[in-house]
């Protein structure tokens, strides 16, 4: 069996028992960093098996041996350096494949940024868009807030530190002036949750520096939570 393990965003303590009792058993740890995953164990005397590194780039090698490994009747753990392989992290590739050769696999379920970041923005949680990390380049990076201007979800992206005022500014011009959420290393010791709209935020971190893993979140398409371009609720 592969396990699809979660594993946690920040803080430790969120790891389940379930995904504790899935590394202690597997005899094959497929990991994106496999420093980061050895010092996960070694917080919870989980004994060291064999690993391999799972990551952008070696994905399709890695499959074949991960997919052999469980034909072969072993026990094998697919996990990332936090949150959920495959969303925005490899392994959406293993996967699939697994379900299109009937490998068997399961789901571990745990900590995600997306859920947390979508709670703590305060913002409609009804029904959401996550899209990973938007693109780098101006042109992309307005059409990807540009397909959203129309939609009624709470949408939810990924960004660098280094790119944050960017990111808002991009989304201001697409989106106009909504309410949205700079999330900043969730569950972690230096957690930070910036609320406001679109305009103060890109103001407000244009030239912040920031540390840390970033989730922005933006409220949807209503007029409830939009404002004019005077600053006058609408």
């Amino acid at each position: 069996m592969l396990h699809v393990v979660a594993t946690p965003i920040g803080n430790l303590q969120d790891i389940s028992q379930r995904a504790l009792d899935a590394f202690k058993a597997a005899s094959l740890i497929a990991c994106e960093d496999t420093r980061r995953t050895w010092q996960l164990l070694s917080a919870f005397n989980v004994p060291r098996p064999e690993m391999i590194s799972y990551r952008q780039g070696n994905e399709d090698r890695v499959a074949d041996a991960v997919i052999g490994a469980v034909k072969a009747g072993r026990e094998v753990v697919l996990c990332s350096d936090g949150g959920y392989p495959g969303i925005s992290d490899p392994g959406y590739r293993l996967v699939r494949r697994c379900a299109a050769e009937g490998v068997p696999f399961d789901v571990i379920p745990g900590a995600s940024a997306v859920n947390v970041a979508l709670l703590m923005s305060a913002l409609p949680t009804s029904s959401f868009t996550f899209k990973g990390f938007p693109p780098r380049h101006p042109g992309p990076l307005r059409k990807f807030f540009e397909e959203e201007r129309d939609m009624p979800h709470t949408l939810i992206c990924y960004e660098s530190p280094f790119r944050i005022g960017h990111c808002l500014a991009a989304a201001l011009e697409a989106l106009g002036d909504r309410e949205a959420a700079v999330c900043i290393e969730l569950t972690k010791m230096h957690e930070r949750v910036e609320r406001g709209y679109l305009s103060e935020l890109a103001a407000r971190f244009a030239k912040a520096s920031v540390k840390g893993e970033v989730a922005i979140v933006i409220a949807g398409s209503n007029p409830k939570f939009a404002r004019g371009p005077a600053g006058a609720e609408e």
